[in-house]
């Protein structure tokens, strides 16, 4: 792993302990939140926003490794996809971030029940991934609409399959990926970050992959990198059923 830039590196004198997870990989997912081409390609609505970032972290090269790694491994693998219908472009209270979704058409499609139109899209899955998506094995869970799992079944879909410790990765690292970590844990998961699977948008308003950082130190059960979180997965690899 190339070191990161200065602004992101930790601490060399950190005053909060260093929190530990064990993988038991028999109750571990993998959950990657929005691998959607609107927030991971040039081609997407939201490059101008986030493409920095996403370069940064070699985020969609990562997500590959942490893929394959996942399914080597055996563990149950969940998405946690972003859409957006056209009875949700109707909301009469939005935030900032919304706003801006809704502005350039992020993740849209032209209805719940149809899949015109998806096939490319900016909702569609980024191409480097589908293979592991797309396996008939991954779950799909359904859409969250603001940031956090409340609103989809992600939650649902770990129980069902026993798992409480969670590898969190994908986009965007101070929305979606902090909402999901901060509900997982108020619902009992463990949950480590994988910090350069994930990315953030860089306006005036700040730099959202540092802000999410700097929660992910303080919260998260563990903070790991793609190499580590690999490294881990090998190791402690089943053989799948």
């Amino acid at each position: 792993m190339c070191n990161p830039p200065t602004q992101y590196a930790d601490p060399v004198d950190p005053a909060l302990p260093k929190a530990s997870l064990t993988l038991d990989l028999s109750r571990t997912a993998l959950v990657v939140i929005d691998p959607q081409i609107d927030f991971m390609s040039p081609e997407g609505r939201s490059w101008g926003v986030v493409g920095e970032s996403v370069t940064e972290q070699n985020l969609v090269p990562n997500l590959v490794r942490l893929f394959e790694a996942a399914k080597q491994a055996g563990i149950t693998v969940a998405i946690s996809p972003h859409y957006y219908f056209p009875h949700d472009h109707t909301w009469k209270v939005q935030g900032p971030a919304e706003m801006f979704q809704h502005a350039v058409g992020m993740f849209d499609r032209p209805g719940a029940l149809t899949l015109d139109g998806f096939r490319g899209s900016g909702a569609d899955f980024m191409p480097e991934l589908k293979p592991y998506i797309e396996d008939g094995k991954t779950i799909i869970c359904s859409t969250h609409k603001l940031y956090g799992p409340q609103s989809n079944d992600v939650v649902l879909q770990l129980r069902k399959q026993r798992v409480d410790q969670v590898i969190l990765a994908g986009m965007a690292a101070n929305l979606c990926v902090e909402s999901h970590l901060r509900d997982l844990l108020e619902q009992g998961f463990e949950v480590a970050v994988v910090r350069d699977a994930v990315a953030g948008p860089k306006l005036p308003e700040g730099d959202g992959y540092h802000a999410a950082l700097v929660n992910f130190r303080y919260i998260a059960n563990a903070l790991w990198d793609t190499d580590e979180t690999v490294r881990r997965l090998t190791e402690s690899a089943v053989v799948p059923a």
